[in-house]
């Protein structure tokens, strides 16, 4: 029986036989995306979202210049008229003045790659997925004793099937599954509004796995609390202003990372073609295995083989195998995250870091899983060394500079540390830095049982923006002398 594996081959084989003779490089993916999302709140379903699309996208590279068309009209006639318009938009495109575009080598791949998973989310029943969530978020609102005014509950599944084939010879097939679920509870008092999350925000997708991920979480287990901490925000006090010593929960580090290392390590930021939607980077070139990032306690890794991350995939979207890069090695800025053209400029190869928001976009370089190194610490170990500071935990706002340098978050809950153990809770705690300074600052990181990789699928960037999704693993981090309270 013929499968739209086989007719992907074959439409990609005809693409490219007509493009190899004129182009200097073509490359065509095929895409199909099936989702869901279910969705609770206050006692009533609020929601169940069934969405596919397919399609596929062409680029071509002509004279140093690039050309992208698209089309979800997957026939031989289309495949091949869309093939001639990536051309031709190739041909305009290289008649404007600018960097000419040149690509690293890479190997030619004929390979098959899935995510792995236990359990399909997309063969459990909405029925029980509906009960599961239902009671979950029920604790959540009996938790919150009549306090809070919004309880919510949800679950998100996605997958995605592709194909990649270039004029180089590659054809890859790859399967990809997400899951993930999640609670919250909004409190309401005079002039403010408290939310607790559980596990790490309001996130539908969390892992590169199946609904067991679900079924760990234990969301009943965690409602009470979660309803219980959100309406106790309203009492408790404000976060403090001044300077302190600050122990970053892991839920929070994940936006940490994300903002102040995945990124500036982009480099088609670094060469400019981000500034118009998500601002460039502060790590030039010339700082290149050179600028002290952060302490010799600091070592972020980009791995996109790391088990059950949401950047996590055999092979990216240009068809270079997804790998493990240092990019600060204690402390000091090593490496970029680089696309084949990218990496040409500085005279290496692409470690693989190419993904596209679907068919009709053209991949551009987007975080994998950019990853904190545990260190040798407990978090116990952290506050009982701690005198004077703060534990904060999940990130509520953010903002940064354009630069990746100056930015300010706030997290959703926090506790003083007074003398070596946790004290009253804080609402609304925030911090501000500056981002070698703050990670300079960084004296103890958690040890590997207190490291977890989290998910982010809301990563956006690029024009027309694309949304991806990334993965973050890191314990918790002690950083020393920072200004806490901005803005209370």
């Amino acid at each position: 029986m013929r499968t739209k594996h086989d007719d992907w081959r074959e439409l990609s084989r005809k693409a490219l036989e007509r493009l190899s003779s004129k182009a200097d490089y073509a490359d065509i993916r095929f895409v199909s995306r099936l989702g869901e999302t279910v969705e609770v709140k206050n006692g009533a379903v609020e929601g169940v979202t069934s969405s596919s699309e397919s399609g596929f996208g062409i680029r071509v590279l002509k004279d140093g210049a690039w050309g992208f068309a698209s089309s979800s009209a997957p026939g031989l006639e289309e495949v091949l008229a869309v093939a001639d318009r990536a051309l031709a938009i190739a041909r305009a495109s290289a008649l404007v003045e600018g960097h000419k575009a040149e690509l690293s080598p890479t190997e030619t791949v004929v390979d098959t790659w899935s995510s792995a998973y236990k359990k399909d989310p997309f063969e459990v029943k909405i029925e029980d997925k509906l009960e599961l969530l239902l009671s979950a978020e029920k604790r959540v609102r009996e938790g919150g004793q009549g306090r809070v005014a919004v309880a919510q509950a949800g679950s998100g599944a996605r997958r995605e099937e592709k194909s990649f084939a270039s004029t180089e010879g590659s054809y890859i097939e790859q399967e990809i599954t997400e899951t993930g679920a999640g609670i919250a509870a909004y409190s309401v008092g005079p002039g403010e509004l408290q939310r607790r999350t559980y596990p790490n925000g309001d996130r539908d997708l969390s892992d590169c796995a199946g609904w067991e991920v679900v079924l760990d979480l234990d969301l009943e287990g965690n409602a009470e609390r979660v309803g219980r901490e959100a309406a106790e925000l309203l009492e408790a006090k404000k976060c403090p202003s001044g300077e302190k010593d600050i122990i970053v929960d892991s839920t929070q580090m994940v936006l940490q990372i994300h903002e102040s290392c995945g990124h500036p390590t982009e480099l088609d930021r670094v060469y400019g073609t981000e500034a118009g939607y998500a601002g460039t980077s502060f790590l030039t070139t010339d700082k290149l295995g050179k600028l002290k990032y952060g302490s010799e306690h600091v070592t972020l890794v980009a791995d996109a083989t790391v088990p059950g991350g949401l950047g996590t995939f055999g092979y990216d979207d240009e068809g270079v195998p997804g790998q493990r890069t240092v990019l600060v090695d204690k402390g000091t800025f090593v490496n970029y995250q680089t696309s084949r053209e990218t990496a040409a400029r500085l005279g290496q190869r692409s470690n693989g870091t190419m993904r596209a928001d679907g068919w009709n976009r053209p991949p551009i370089i987007r975080m994998t899983n950019i990853n904190l190194e545990p260190g040798d610490w407990s978090l116990d170990e952290m506050i009982k060394d701690t005198r004077d500071g703060l534990l904060m935990e999940i990130n509520k706002s953010w903002s940064i500079d354009d630069k990746r340098l100056n930015f300010q978050f706030g997290t959703e809950i926090g506790w003083e540390v007074k003398d070596g153990s946790l004290g009253a809770m804080v609402k609304s705690p925030n911090y501000t830095g500056i981002t070698p300074e703050f990670w300079g600052s960084c004296d103890a990181v958690g040890n590997k049982n207190h490291w977890k990789l989290w998910g982010t699928p809301n990563c956006g960037k690029g024009e027309p923006s694309q949304i991806a999704h990334v993965g973050h693993g890191t314990p918790p981090a002690r950083f020393r002398k920072v200004r806490v309270g901005v803005g209370q």
